[in-house]
This record gives structure tokens, C-alpha cells and sequence, in this order.
């Protein structure tokens, strides 16, 4: 049986703000440890608070994502801070129209004007971006993502007519 796998993990670059929040949420819940013992009860409220604040922030901070290609079928899963995973995405080949380089000019075809665009890329500026056009339930997508070669290979064999690899 003609079976393709490849899988690829990209870790999304931290935004500039990362370092100053982290900084000022740590300071936050020193003061609201400080607060609990002269306030009492108020206190620890707003400690609890301040604490599932900070542990959500930081959770979001950091971002992988995990590209995953099995016998056409083809998903990105998103994971933070190394502990929660969600599926973003799922599609098979054939709902996907191309596979381009983002910057391709046979992007411009597959395109509509109420295409919704996600991009699940390391954001980093010297990263090979590729566009991914799919169709599913009468909604276009255009999914932003940084293959690795075995990935882009696999979609080639599989639909060889929508692969542009350069």
C-alpha cells in the first residue's frame, strides 16, 4: 500500500511584548501575595485572580505548531507553553485547490474575496513560507504554513497537479 507520512514541529516566534508582560505579571503577583496577608479575604481573591490571569498569559506566550500529513489527509495542531494541545485544522487533498509558495502568482486564481486566511507560521522574516488554498463546507481557506521538504514531497506524490514547489 502507497502510504505517505511526514510530520514537522514549528516553534512560533515570541512576540516583542513577551519579556515586559512576563515582567509585569510577576511583579502583579508578588504585590497580590503581599495584598493577601494585609487585606485577608479581599486579598486572597485578588490573588487567586491575578494568579489565573498570569497563568493564562504565560500559556499563550508560547506557541508551537505541529503540521501532520498521513495518506492525504492533512492537519496543524497548535500547542502551548509544551502542555495543551488543540487541532486546528483538518482537510483532506482533495478539498485543497494548490499548495504554492506564499508569493506565487498561481495563488492570485484560487483566491476570493471572502477567503479566510490563517497563518500558522514561526512568524520569523527569513522563514519559506507556503500557501495552502482548501475548500471545505462551502468556505475557502487560505492556511499560511512552513513545510518541511519531506511534507511538500508528500503532497507532491499524492496530488501532483495542485503542488507548485517553486
Amino acid at each position: 500500500m502507497n502510504e505517505a507520512y511526514a510530520e514537522w514541529l514549528v516553534k512560533q516566534k515570541e512576540p516583542g511584548y513577551a519579556w515586559p508582560v512576563r515582567i509585569g505579571l510577576g511583579v502583579l503577583c508578588v504585590l497580590a501575595f503581599l495584598s493577601s496577608m494585609l487585606l485577608g479575604i479581599i486579598g486572597m481573591l485578588l490573588l487567586i485572580a491575578v494568579g489565573a490571569v498570569t497563568y493564562f498569559v504565560f500559556r499563550g506566550l508560547k506557541v508551537e505548531y505541529e503540521y501532520l500529513y498521513v495518506t492525504k489527509q492533512f492537519s496543524v495542531d497548535k500547542i502551548m507553553s509544551q502542555a495543551k494541545r488543540k487541532k486546528v485544522m483538518e482537510c483532506s487533498m482533495d478539498e485543497v485547490q494548490m499548495i504554492a509558495p506564499l508569493e506565487h502568482y498561481a495563488l492570485k486564481d484560487h483566491e476570493t474575496s471572502n477567503m479566510k486566511v490563517v497563518d500558522y507560521s514561526s512568524k520569523e522574516p527569513r522563514a519559506r513560507l507556503y500557501a495552502m488554498i482548501y475548500q471545505s463546507k462551502g468556505e475557502t481557506t487560505k492556511v499560511i504554513f512552513e513545510p518541511s521538504d519531506k511534507m511538500l514531497q508528500c503532497f507532491r506524490m499524492s496530488a501532483p497537479r495542485k503542488v507548485i514547489l517553486q
